[in-house]
């Protein structure tokens, strides 16, 4: 009688209430004590919808990580109101079920349910988790319909989304109809050219914002360094840098690793190193998102020694060795043509993640090892590590170097049904290099016909080398009318196109190749091979079009000290 009178009264009803609230807000540790708020309202035999009871439940639940119970409790609310919809909206995009929030979002549409701020940018970053911009354009159209488009959070959400997904033009103007912007909104627009290599547009947004009377923060910065570094200007970093430090900013460890991992994103390996060593000479301690960003610059130049020198700093400095870092390693080992460093890296990690099986499978794959690919796979299988999307790529990748084409086919057709994995572009794309190298060109055509994706470049490239190499210039010529029309960045597609017409004596075929290139200001970027030495890099190689040099290289070469150079083939492009 007690509890039941207790409960009756308003101020018990409150502070039950006010109970929910704070378990929402403990997150995770809120969900002993919310159930025991919750099996008191049932006990009570309250009414749910008193004080919105339903609504703060599933807002507890869905905060605290038990989906299943906040879709339990909105199932059994007749009303629900826009706070119980925005809490299973974030939860379930937090959770990684874009599609499962985006479908909460379409149930308050049909239930007549109007969406506040917080509501439209939840669902934005949704849309972006799926990388769907037909949905991010559909969202827009409601927020414009209800009038949200000039709510700071909300535009911002609007111009990240578009950024992210590619529509830079979308992106900027939301970005210019703001009436006001805050520090985020500049940033993310900044972001979005950057990423592109844009830069000249960037730094524009970037004074024009301090005109404004906005200061940059430290994303800002960093976003606009960054973006210097990746398109492979030092200097430009360099000056941004000294102008953070001059605005009372210090570059720290964020930034560095931004910095070098820009650079090394960029494929320019040589500066990443040079501003790993400006940042030890800063005394800037290195971390391990610093090392697994450093690495890949030292896989992009073959250059073994310099590797262990980072991997032995690793153990100098006291590092942690985890999956990430160990996968970077062996991925490292494996482009400077070390399989017995990578797997001895491989074999010294205990706990093991996918990514790390996959690092040592793909090193497998690029080596010719099929054998012990295959059986890693199977081992990994056996340990019970899950195969996901990127090790059936390695796998597919290591069957069509060794030819093992009914194999490779053979595990394609089981990727949905035996690993849940549906087939992507690069799946595709292996399986056409597969029947590429094997000489099966006609099936090769009819995937390139009939695949659900888009013919990428190295599809374009696969198939030609494989018309060329197998003699079936028919198909390549079949191909070309559709691929000269692409918009293609790299050249190799268009080379071995022309360089198979020169083989059939027709000439205007190739001055029309030649002339797209132009036009598409597409260039081929002249190779050369790599020297090092213990102390010391040498690059060799010929300019295109110049060959004035050439010459001279036989005497370097009749002059190298040959027991002392280490030569890493095949060659690559610079």
């Amino acid at each position: 009688m007690k509890r039941a009178s207790f409960l009756s009264s308003n101020l018990s009803r409150d502070h039950l209430a006010l109970c929910l609230q704070k378990c929402l807000r403990a997150k995770g540790k809120g969900l002993r004590p919310g159930k025991q708020v919750h099996g008191v309202l049932l006990g009570s035999g309250m009414n749910m919808n008193v004080l919105g009871f339903g609504s703060k439940l599933v807002g507890m639940y869905a905060g605290c990580g038990d989906m299943r119970s906040a879709k339990f409790v909105l199932e059994k609310i007749k009303n629900p109101n826009v706070f119980a919809l925005n809490w299973m909206i974030f939860a379930s995009a937090y959770n990684g079920n874009c599609e499962e929030a985006i479908g909460y979002f379409y149930l308050m549409q049909e239930l007549g349910i109007v969406g506040n701020k917080y509501t439209f940018s939840i669902v934005l970053k949704a849309c972006l988790g799926l990388m769907d911009l037909n949905k991010g354009k559909e969202v827009h159209a409601v927020v414009e319909k209800l009038g949200f488009a000039d709510d700071v959070s909300v535009g911002n959400a609007m111009i990240d989304m578009y950024c992210k997904c590619g529509s830079l033009c979308y992106a900027r103007k939301v970005f210019d109809k703001m009436t006001e912007r805050d520090v985020a909104c500049w940033t993310s627009m900044i972001c979005g050219y950057c990423n592109v290599g844009e830069t000249e547009k960037a730094i524009v947004l970037f004074e024009r914002m301090k005109l404004e009377g906005l200061e940059p923060n430290d994303f800002t910065w960093n976003a606009i360094i960054v973006g210097y570094a990746r398109c492979g200007d030092r200097n430009g970093a360099f000056v941004l840098i000294s102008r953070m430090r001059r605005a009372g900013l210090v570059p720290d460890l964020v930034t560095w690793n931004a910095i070098i991992s820009g650079f090394a994103q960029g494929h320019h390996a040589v500066e990443a190193l040079e501003m790993f060593r400006e940042m030890i000479v800063s005394g800037t301690k290195p971390n391990q998102v610093t090392i697994t960003g450093l690495l890949p610059a030292c896989g992009l130049l073959g250059s073994i020694q310099t590797g262990r020198q980072i991997h032995g700093l690793i153990y100098r400095m006291a590092i942690e060795v985890n999956a990430f870092v160990a996968s970077a390693l062996i991925d490292m080992y494996s482009k400077c043509g070390s399989v017995k460093n990578a797997l001895r890296v491989f074999d010294r990690v205990c706990a093991k993640n996918v990514v790390l099986w996959n690092a040592m499978i793909g090193c497998y794959g690029k080596h010719g090892m099929v054998e012990s690919a295959l059986q890693l796979f199977e081992k990994m299988k056996k340990e019970g590590i899950k195969a996901n999307e990127v090790t059936l790529i390695c796998v597919l990748f290591a069957c069509s170097h060794s030819g093992l084409v009914e194999r490779g086919l053979e595990i394609f057709n089981s990727m949905k049904e035996s690993y849940g994995v549906e087939a992507n572009k690069e799946h595709y794309a292996c399986v056409f290099d597969l029947f590429c190298r094997a000489g099966e060109m006609e099936e090769a055509y009819q995937i390139a016909k009939t695949m659900p994706f888009a013919i990428t470049e190295s599809i374009i490239g696969a198939f030609f080398n494989g018309c060329k190499v197998h003699g079936r210039r028919d198909l390549a010529k079949l191909m070309a009318e559709d691929i000269l029309r692409m918009d293609l960045k790299k050249p190799g597609g268009f080379v071995t196109l022309s360089n198979i017409y020169a083989a059939d004596g027709e000439w205007e075929e190739v001055q029309n190749v030649r002339e797209v290139m132009k036009e598409k200001k597409i260039h081929k970027i002249p190779g050369f091979s790599r020297v090092e030495k213990r102390k010391e890099d040498n690059n060799v190689g010929i300019e295109a079009g110049l060959f004035s040099n050439i010459g001279t290289i036989p005497f370097v070469l009749q002059h190298l000290p040959l027991k002392s150079y280490v030569f890493s083939f095949p060659y690559r492009s610079k």
